[in-house]
């Protein structure tokens, strides 16, 4: 790789890692937020749903954006919502206000992941597998060093350090792009002569609308009927216009001829729906655990957000060293050995977390941070792998973005479910009852993983 495509690989990875790493180290600061807005539990959920119900919608959006109005655009645009949205969200008058300036760093962040991939296969050609494997690094130890460096910042300079952070990111990925990533050709740009009505058909605007305000409506609908502990007609009219929504997406969807969601596609390919089904269910564990831990250990256990980050960093590190090995190993006997192994660790993990008390050593934590780091390894390959095998090529593109929808969908469930677990307070009991409704997911996932590697042996055997 020559000089100005490593100048542009590090360009586009400063830009990339924003999103996960702001996804990750929110998790250590729940707490203290809860504290400073004097909130409950459900009420600072929204910290979390907010950054993941924006980029499930933005980075398909963003995507399609890209392929209209050029790709250096909308990265660079993304640098400045991003740096934008980073400076002004620790001036927030309101909780609110927050949540309103974090749903825009989550569309600025998504903006650079939804092309970065596209930037790369574009301009690198020479050793291109190895360039986007390499982003693929940014993106997973972002994440997973995403606690400890959250910890790391409150504990020295309280919780908007975790904000001010990216801004150093973003002014350096904007010099290096503005630099290496080419210009775009305008003459060229399909957006030429694209009304604005076109331009809403194209992304599916209607589609959009009514997936996030069903989301959000039900949502919202739950978690006060949960939070309130009553269950009041005002509730169970939003909850409605929840269900009802989502019922209006769907019959939308199948007709609508470039969906948001490509059902009828979906509906076609049953081997590709369950992959992504599995992979829902893989991400409802992870981030019920990667959300839930910090809030255990800093609100039941009294550890500090320093102490935290670094117990969660052995689920990280865990997850980095399992990657390569996973690879190898799926390399040579495919990815369903390593799907199943993955699965009967999370019940492992989901397991041991049950059986901890009040006064257990807080470092045997790591047994179950280390079982899902392991876990999460085998995941990022093995699921990724599986998506490839059950998909014919010509719809690729569409089932890379499908996967990236089913990622979001299991985090926005997971934390769906710790909220109505927890109700207004997180507490020990609510945590063991999380684990033990963890722990059953974790059984369904052994099963689903046991069956498939079955069906794949059967089918092996009679050809």
């Amino acid at each position: 790789m020559n000089t100005v495509n490593r100048w542009l690989m590090i360009a586009v990875g400063l830009g990339i890692l924003l999103n996960p790493l702001n996804s990750s180290m929110i998790s250590v600061a729940i707490a203290r937020l809860q504290s400073d807005y004097r909130l409950d539990y459900t009420g600072v959920s929204w910290i979390i749903f907010s950054f993941y119900i924006a980029s499930a919608v933005a980075q398909p959006v963003m995507g399609r954006a890209s392929d209209l109005f050029g790709r250096r655009k909308i990265f660079l645009y993304g640098l400045v919502v991003a740096f934008l949205a980073s400076l002004i969200a620790p001036l927030s008058p309101s909780f609110g206000w927050l949540i309103a300036f974090r749903v825009i760093q989550s569309i600025g962040t998504s903006m650079m992941v939804a092309v970065g991939m596209a930037i790369v296969r574009i301009y690198i050609t020479d050793k291109q597998a190895a360039a986007l494997s390499v982003l693929s690094i940014f993106l997973s130890g972002a994440a997973a060093i995403g606690p400890f460096v959250g910890g790391v910042l409150i504990h020295w300079w309280d919780w908007p350090a975790i904000f001010f952070v990216n801004i150093p990111f973003a002014i350096a990925s904007f010099l290096l792009a503005w630099r290496t990533i080419p210009m775009d050709k305008p003459e060229t740009s399909p957006a030429r002569g694209l009304t604005f009505r076109r331009w809403l058909d194209l992304i599916d605007a209607p589609g959009i609308l009514l997936f996030t305000a069903g989301l959000v409506a039900l949502l919202v609908g739950v978690l006060s009927a949960k939070s309130s502990g009553q269950l009041s007609i005002g509730y169970v009219v939003i909850g409605l216009i929840g269900l009802l929504s989502l019922g209006a997406f769907v019959r939308h969807e199948l007709k609508a001829k470039s969906p948001f969601i490509p059902l009828r596609t979906i509906a076609q390919y049953p081997a590709m729906t369950w992959v992504n089904v599995q992979f829902i269910l893989v991400n409802i564990l992870f981030y019920s655990l990667f959300f839930g831990l910090p809030s255990y250990l800093q609100i039941v256990r009294h550890v500090s957000e320093f102490h935290t980050g670094l117990l969660m960093l052995s689920l990280g590190l865990c997850s980095l060293a399992a990657s390569p090995l996973a690879g190898k190993w799926i390399d040579k006997s495919g990815p369903r050995p390593a799907l199943l192994v993955s699965a009967v660790l999370m019940v492992f993990g989901s397991a041991w977390i049950v059986t901890l008390n009040e006064a257990s050593p807080v470092i045997s934590v790591c047994i179950a941070l280390a079982a899902f780091g392991i876990s999460n390894g085998l995941n990022s390959v093995g699921m990724q792998t599986a998506l490839f095998d059950s998909t014919p090529k010509e719809i690729i593109g569409v089932a890379s973005g499908l996967f990236n929808t089913s990622r979001y969908l299991g985090t926005i469930i997971s934390s769906l479910l710790t909220g109505i677990v927890m109700g207004g307070e997180f507490s020990f009991t609510g945590f063991r009852i999380l684990a033990i409704i963890l722990t059953v997911i974790a059984l369904i996932l052994v099963l689903m993983s046991w069956r498939r590697a079955r069906s794949a042996s059967l089918k092996e055997s009679k050809a």
